[in-house]
């Protein structure tokens, strides 16, 4: 499946802005399951300096400096993938988690494909004796591995709700975990500490999600968002498969890869610093636009959400 993909990402603020160093991790990652034809990224005002790069995962990073004065930011980010990942077969056909810890205990490999990398707590995803327990009851004694996560990943779905409001970018798996509520971000960290306590490996994964209007009505400029989910190990033959536990799905083609970390702290496609008092208002819009679709129609004006800036 090919997709063209549009992010742009637009703050505005109350007082001028005399300083920004913000790295961008916007450009779709490489991988035997995504080839990317094409991808730009822009910024306005334009940046002083724009440093392409490497992150420590693999994922592309843009680092850009904007010294001159400004009261508008925006970031455009346009791509072209084409996503061609295998389909999983029936859930059994996997090794027992419990042979899978052991080899990833033995991997030598310390790349950013390796499980080593994975297999730890990180700030966002600390052990977390509750979540270790709800995650035990999908990992049974001897159960394969894609089985016993998609069986986690289907409870999540199924005892959490999807409530934008109840959380914020810095809550706290824990947090989250407690109230039973948040957005993607916190159902994927909820997964990812449950798996880890059990001594698995497993990543966290920034990107996309193609979304189906409802039948009828044409899909709106800008109505997609950027989306979370989590990878997990599977063994040398398998490599890293995805489980998508808002929507509980196994990942296929309709999820699109812009990096892979340990939790939202690597992989957050814009993160930086500005030196300004004052409000700061964003606005976000993605378009996931699969090959044959007709161009999607304007949407209405979003309403924006303040915030207070940090210098």
């Amino acid at each position: 499946m090919i997709y063209t993909i549009r992010h742009q990402t637009t703050y505005e603020y109350e007082d001028p802005v005399q300083f920004a160093r913000c790295v961008l991790r916007l450009s779709p990652m490489q991988s035997e399951a995504q080839s990317v034809l094409a991808s730009a990224v822009s910024v306005s005002p334009r940046p002083l300096t724009s440093e392409p790069g490497v992150g420590a995962f693999g994922e592309k990073t843009l680092t850009v400096v904007i010294d001159k004065p400004h009261t508008e930011l925006v970031i455009r980010a346009t791509s072209r993938v084409d996503v061609h990942a295998t389909a999983i077969g029936g859930q059994t056909h996997s090794e027992p988690w419990e042979v899978l810890r052991a080899l990833a205990f033995e991997s030598r490999s310390l790349g950013p494909d390796g499980p080593a990398t994975y297999l730890y707590p990180s700030q966002r995803t600390p052990i977390t004796p509750s979540i270790t327990d709800y995650a035990r009851e999908s990992f049974r004694p001897g159960q394969p591995i894609i089985a016993a996560a998609a069986d986690l990943m289907t409870r999540i779905h199924r005892d959490f709700t999807y409530d934008p409001k109840a959380t914020t970018v810095r809550t706290s798996a824990a947090t989250a975990f407690e109230a039973r509520h948040g957005v993607c971000q916190d159902f994927a960290h909820v997964m990812i500490t449950g798996i880890r306590g059990l001594g698995l490996p497993v990543s966290y994964v920034s990107g996309y999600l193609r979304t189906v209007p409802p039948p009828g009505k044409p899909r709106l400029q800008g109505s997609d968002a950027t989306h979370a989910w989590v990878s997990v190990w599977c063994g040398p033959d398998l490599g890293w498969l995805g489980f998508d536990p808002t929507n509980a799905v196994i990942v296929h083609d309709d999820h699109i890869v812009l990096a892979v970390g340990r939790d939202y702290s690597d992989v957050s496609p814009i993160d930086g610093i500005i030196l300004s008092p004052g409000v700061q208002t964003l606005d976000v819009e993605v378009d996931v636009i699969p090959d044959g679709e007709p161009m999607p129609a304007p949407r209405p004006v979003a309403k924006k959400i303040g915030t207070k800036t940090t210098a």
